[in-house]
């Protein structure tokens, strides 16, 4: 954890380009946030070899869980149709649903998630986590790697500290509402991946956020 302090972009590069989103208030597709900031290639491998730590001990937990993993064509109509039924529920919540390969990712403001420097789920946003647990809970078979992000404003380490708890409470929203604790991982980014300029209040605002990457279980 203690090497993400170094990091200074946003995103896997490598996933970058041919992304697509749902905007949440508009209701169309666009292309996704390319990466912003300098040192925009270092910082993608080390993101790279911290995120893919933390998928292949969940992986390891599911298969030691007893859930069975998918393999070959299955993968792609399975994260299809959780992808379409995800887009469904979420359709004028404010959260997006980006495709990634065969990774789903669910940004989750932080306007609508939780009051500025606080680690509490506003109320309001409790019956989106309902509807986001009642398609998780149909694909058992589906990882989920919960991750914090903050603006620059602040320092470094309290900015790590409090995207490590709002990653940790939404974990625990979900786990309370019935899934499987071995198919959720937590990890803080604090400043270190924007997907905008901080430069800006716009940009701070999407800056702070949860972010749900989903992933299969596959086997090999």
């Amino acid at each position: 954890m203690r090497k993400l302090l170094m990091l200074t972009s946003v995103g896997l590069l490598a996933f970058a380009t041919g992304c697509t989103t749902i905007d949440p208030y508009t209701g169309e597709e666009r292309v996704s946030r390319t990466t912003i900031g300098a040192g925009i290639g270092a910082a993608a491998g080390a993101v790279l070899g911290s995120v893919t730590s933390s998928r292949n001990r969940t992986e390891r937990a599911m298969i030691g869980a007893g859930i069975g993993a998918l393999a070959g064509g299955a993968i792609g109509n399975y994260m299809d149709r959780q992808e379409e039924e995800l887009r469904q529920q979420l359709q004028g919540t404010g959260v997006s649903v980006t495709r990634v390969g065969d990774n789903l990712v669910l940004n989750m403001p932080g306007h609508i998630t939780f009051d500025v420097d606080r680690t509490e789920i506003k109320p309001e946003f409790q019956s989106v986590l309902d509807s986001v647990v009642l398609v998780l809970n149909r694909y058992e078979q589906t990882g989920i790697e919960v991750a914090g992000h903050t603006d620059s404003t602040g320092r470094v380490e309290y900015n790590m500290d409090l995207s490590e708890r709002r990653a940790r409470s939404v974990a625990h929203a979900l786990i309370t509402r019935g899934v499987n604790q071995v198919r959720v991982a937590t990890i803080g980014f604090g400043p270190h991946q924007p997907i905008a300029s901080n430069e800006t209040a716009e940009g701070r605002t999407q800056n702070r956020r949860v972010e749900l990457t989903l992933f299969p279980l596959t086997a090999g």
